[in-house]
């Protein structure tokens, strides 16, 4: 079975910031160890490729900009 990379674009980005846009959320069925906080979607294929893992994008919930607090 092939491993699982879960990934997201980050939320606090600017237009034209020249910082990576993606963040790892969660890794499933793979060894691998990611020891960056944010990374490039080109890096991730590339890892992806050659450990044989699958990337899924998670899609942003919508009308939300942050998570709700708990009562």
């Amino acid at each position: 079975m092939a491993g699982k990379i879960f990934i997201r674009e980050r939320r606090k980005i600017e237009k034209g910031e020249k910082k990576p846009r993606f963040r790892v959320v969660a890794v499933s069925g793979a060894d691998v160890k990611f020891e960056v906080e944010h990374i490039r979607k080109q890096e991730i294929d590339e890892i992806a490729e050659i450990i044989g893992a699958e990337v899924i994008l998670l899609k942003p919930e919508k009308g939300k900009s942050k998570p709700e607090e708990e009562a």
